[in-house]
């Protein structure tokens, strides 16, 4: 018969899972992955280093499953901006600045995200990301595109484009410490408004 955990023990379980996942997106925002290791969040967590592998067999399950929670935040931050009250040029430009602006106040954190080396595992998770962000502007653009308040195009090759060129854009700052010139979120909120095919500002 095979053995089920008590509510007891499933509960100290998934609490000392969060405890992991805490201590290690402390350090990923600090110094980034390679701070990561399964010894250091150990420490940070203040448990034994085995109790660590209780919960993630492998540092990259632990870092996939990192990347996964953090990610899982700045997604739901797009979400809401998208969602903002106001016409299409104005919810992607609430996305566009959401998504900037979050980056350049947390860099480090930002640049693990998007641009630190990473093992295969993390960088799958880093393209589920990506198509994640992608997907919240694509709809907007559809939207805007079917109602014909935008030009003819395909929305998802479109919006990647966007995701692309606004990452590529903020790498060089975050890798700076976040150190960009004060016009930077609104060029890119203006880029972005002009690849759509609409004015260079919100109406």
């Amino acid at each position: 018969m095979a053995y089920r955990k008590t509510p007891a023990v499933q509960a100290r379980l998934n609490a000392q899972r969060a405890a992991v996942l805490a201590a290690a997106t402390e350090l990923l925002a600090e110094r980034g992955y390679a701070a990561c290791s399964v010894a250091a969040v150990a420490d940070r967590a203040r448990i034994a280093t085995g109790s660590v592998y209780r919960s993630f067999p492998s540092k990259a399950e632990l870092v996939a499953e990192l990347f996964r929670t953090v990610v899982g935040r700045e997604v739901a931050a797009v979400r809401t901006a998208a969602a903002f009250e106001g016409d299409l040029h104005t919810q992607v430009a609430s996305v566009i600045g959401t998504f900037a602006g979050r980056a350049l106040g947390a860099p480090r954190l930002a640049y693990a995200l998007l641009a630190e080396p990473v093992d295969p595992e993390v960088e799958a998770e880093r393209l589920v990301f990506r198509r994640a962000f992608r997907d919240v502007i694509a709809a907007r653009i559809a939207e805007g595109v079917l109602a014909g308040r935008l030009p003819q195009q395909d929305p998802q090759l479109t919006a990647a484009l966007l995701v692309g060129g606004v990452s590529e854009a903020l790498v060089g700052p975050l890798a700076d410490g976040g150190r960009a010139p004060d016009d930077l979120v609104p060029a890119l909120i203006a880029f972005s408004l002009r690849a759509l095919g609409g004015p260079n500002s919100p109406d």
